[in-house]
């Protein structure tokens, strides 16, 4: 039996986005740029897409920019917002949790002169709101924040932090990292007041290799790549036609039976978290079940490290993570755990498991049970 439980690494492309960026690349593959008929026919792919985005988020469709996924959006809202903002202050604030997309720009904005505010998080990975009210000074431009963390699915208050920003210095932007929580949650940034939001196709069931940028038309925001001006100068380059229409109907199929979706992610969850509770020696990690993202465990098997329970798992057809996967060959401790506290010996023995909606009750119980099996005996290897 297979149990692919790494869906927040990468999930499987719907068969109508695959059929739709086939059809794309060997039929409609002209260059939206060209003025001809095969032009135009590849431009409707990528206004159908801006539409079908613009009403999931209820924004206007001139406010979706396509990237090439979500560390490009990312950094084009993070550089390209503080560097045409600068003369209004220097201050930018972040949290301690922050994806390597986020924090990487980060600390190079920082080294650009920038002054940058890290924020602590509670034991659930949860922002502290006192230090951010605190954080905000009037020299404040930018405040990023992601809506779900990806290693352990603390869920950010992100409608009270965008209120807060605002109220408090009304010149700020706020820009939400909504990579693990799109097509997990009804996101309306106008309503939120988030001001830039970034989101990946491939952690829907679309193309890899492909995402978007949410842009509110008011915020200025400087390109980061130029050349022949496509996207009303925006992102340069020929633009990824089918990634962009595999992304559009992967969005609109994340979006159909919203709610039966959401509930049965849970029903995954809980069943996972409750059979876990059972097991000696096995600590479960973030915010409590319905508090925490519908599609993300993390818990640590203490005695056992990370990479050798995930191999045992692998072997017997399991596919997990041994933290976030854009991190798993790195040697540091993860971030994330460490501000919320876990001893390093916890750390090294943590690992996260990921849903998607057609994860079974059957994968899961298979992989308690595989679990119950295999962790005396690694234990009892480890002691040696």
């Amino acid at each position: 039996m297979e149990a692919y439980l790494d869906n927040s690494a990468t999930t499987r492309c719907y068969k109508e986005v695959a059929d739709v960026v086939y059809k794309v690349m060997m039929e409609d593959y002209g260059n939206p740029s060209s003025m001809h008929q095969k032009g135009v026919e590849a431009e409707k792919y990528l206004k159908e897409a801006q539409s079908i985005i613009g009403k999931i988020l209820k924004v206007n469709e001139k406010e979706i920019l396509f990237t090439s996924g979500g560390t490009e959006s990312n950094n084009l809202a993070l550089v390209g917002a503080a560097m045409a903002n600068k003369r209004a202050g220097n201050r930018i604030i972040t949290t301690a949790v922050e994806h390597a997309a986020v924090g990487a720009p980060m600390q190079f904005l920082k080294e650009q002169g920038f002054d940058l505010e890290v924020l602590p998080v509670d034991s659930r990975g949860v922002v502290k709101m006192d230090a951010l009210e605190e954080a905000l000074t009037p020299d404040t431009i930018l405040v990023s924040t992601m809506y779900v963390n990806n290693e352990v699915g603390a869920v950010q208050p992100v409608a009270e932090i965008g209120k807060l920003v605002h109220e408090k210095c009304p010149k700020a932007l706020y820009h939400v990292d909504a990579i693990q929580a799109f097509g997990k949650y009804r996101i309306l940034p106008k309503k939120a007041g988030i001001d830039l939001l970034s989101v990946s196709g491939h952690k829907i069931h679309g193309p890899k290799g492909v995402g978007f940028l949410y842009i509110n038309e008011k915020v200025k925001v400087q390109p980061q790549i130029l050349g022949g001006g496509q996207q009303n100068g925006m992102r340069s380059g020929t633009d990824n036609v089918p990634g962009i229409a595999g992304l559009g109907k992967a969005v609109e199929l994340s979006y159909q039976n919203f709610d039966k979706k959401i509930e049965h992610l849970y029903k995954i969850k809980r069943l996972l978290i409750e059979g876990l509770e059972r097991i000696d020696q096995v600590v479960v990690n973030g915010m409590a079940v319905e508090e925490g993202a519908p599609h993300i465990v993390s818990a640590s098997f203490l005695g056992v490290r990370s990479e050798v329970l995930l191999h045992t798992l692998e072997d017997r057809g399991i596919y997990i993570s041994a933290g976030s996967a854009c991190s798993t060959h790195k040697r540091a401790g993860s971030a994330t755990l460490t501000a919320m506290g876990l001893k390093k010996s916890q750390m090294e023995t943590t690992v996260r498991f990921s849903f998607e909606e057609d994860t079974n009750e059957e994968q899961i119980e298979y992989c308690l049970q595989v679990l119950r099996e295999v962790l005396p005996m690694l234990r009892k290897y480890a002691r040696r």
